[in-house]
């Protein structure tokens, strides 16, 4: 509901696409910090208690932006700002969402977990932009941003209820930059982790940049308006909870290395027909296939880092993986909103989609050690996921 509401804040009060690639830069870039902070941090303390102390936070800037918001003092330098903090918090809680999955299930199963956990998440995607295109035709993006907070109040009070194994608690003292540094080189010397990391970046930098600008693209170039972007929002969770819940299936058939290649190249079609839509109901119908196409994509990179990397330092080569999306998404989305300024939402889109086709065709070609490596079984007696 925030995302919708703030898109539709900046593009309604501002009219340049501009400001939504800044309002993702700000919101991503503070993972350079927060990403490997709380993967160190979460490989020491109870994942759940480190998940609510930032949700808690969270909870505060949300607030803070509906309080703005609702006596009109809501302006874009200070909705930047507050997406700061929270983008700070959201990234340093991120490694120890994801890292405790294995802990909660077998490791046959983490592909399907991980997409479970997609499936969840993107069922925001559904419900939320409903919801706000609801509150906003009544109310304010206030109200809105209100709702969001008392979600993440709703997050504190269920973790209280997910219990896990306990870990070996640390005997030595904290030390960041060395303990960061340690799971950078572990990262890198395991290439089933290496790979998967430079692939989202990569994905993050040339495709993900189309999220940032769904209300451009609805308002500026559909002339839809509000309703628009909800209902292309909405599009995207759509096609992500049917890639979800169908594609762990197709990977026990098959194996995730075909399930991750079908995905980019599906993301690389879609990209192209949505950039090409010429009314609404052709760009919901895009942004479906593209939203399974993209959490294929997503589960199968993460699934990998998931399953390759040591057990005692998960949390922190996760942070890593979160690192390269929060760096490349939003330098992507700021590169993209420029472009779009100048030459509309349309054309940079299909060359996303041209771009991501050649970049998969030279790996396939000239690096199919890539894909090897991301589909290797980690070192364990059990055949995993198909493989």
């Amino acid at each position: 509901m925030q995302t919708v509401a703030l898109g539709v804040y900046l593009t309604e009060t501002t009219h340049d696409a501009l400001w939504l690639g800044l309002l993702t830069v700000c919101a991503w870039t503070p993972a350079l910090i927060g990403a490997p902070l709380g993967g160190v941090i979460a490989d020491r303390v109870v994942r759940q208690r480190w998940i609510q102390a930032n949700n808690l936070v969270m909870a505060l800037t949300a607030s803070a932006l509906a309080t703005a918001e609702l006596t009109h003092h809501l302006t874009p330098q200070l909705a930047c700002y507050l997406a700061i903090v929270e983008g700070l918090c959201s990234s340093a809680s991120w490694a120890a969402w994801q890292s405790l999955l294995p802990d909660l299930v077998d490791r046959d199963e983490v592909f399907a977990a991980v997409s479970l956990s997609s499936a969840q998440f993107n069922l925001g995607r559904i419900i939320g932009p409903l919801l706000a295109g609801v509150t906003l035709a009544f109310a304010s993006p206030g109200i809105c941003f209100a709702i969001n907070a008392a979600s993440f109040v709703f997050v504190v009070v269920m973790f209280s209820f997910v219990r896990s194994a306990p870990r070996p608690k640390p005997t030595t003292s904290i030390r960041i930059w060395f303990e960061t540094k340690h799971g950078v080189v572990r990262a890198w010397a395991v290439k089933g982790c290496r790979y998967p990391i430079i692939g989202i970046g990569t994905v993050a930098f040339i495709a993900s940049p189309f999220i940032a600008l769904v209300p451009a693209m609805a308002i500026q170039t559909l002339h839809s308006g509000r309703t628009g972007v909800a209902w292309l929002v909405a599009a995207q969770g759509v096609g992500a909870v049917i890639g979800a819940v169908t594609l762990p299936g197709v990977a026990r058939r098959t194996s995730r290395i075909a399930v991750l290649r079908a995905s980019l190249a599906t993301v690389a079609l879609a990209l192209a027909l949505y950039g090409c839509s010429q009314t609404l109901g052709f760009a919901v119908a895009s942004l479906v296939l593209l939203g399974g196409a993209y959490v294929g994509t997503l589960t199968g990179l993460n699934t990998a880092v998931q399953l390759h990397a040591p057990a005692s330092e998960r949390s922190r080569i996760l942070s890593l993986y979160t690192l390269s999306l929060s760096i490349f998404y939003p330098l992507g989305a700021l590169v993209q909103a420029a472009f779009a300024r100048a030459w509309g939402v349309r054309p940079v889109t299909v060359c996303d989609a041209v771009l991501l086709a050649l970049v998969l065709g030279i790996v396939t070609l000239w690096r199919p050690e890539f894909w090897r490596e991301i589909a290797a079984t980690p070192n364990e007696p059990a055949v995993l996921l198909a493989d």
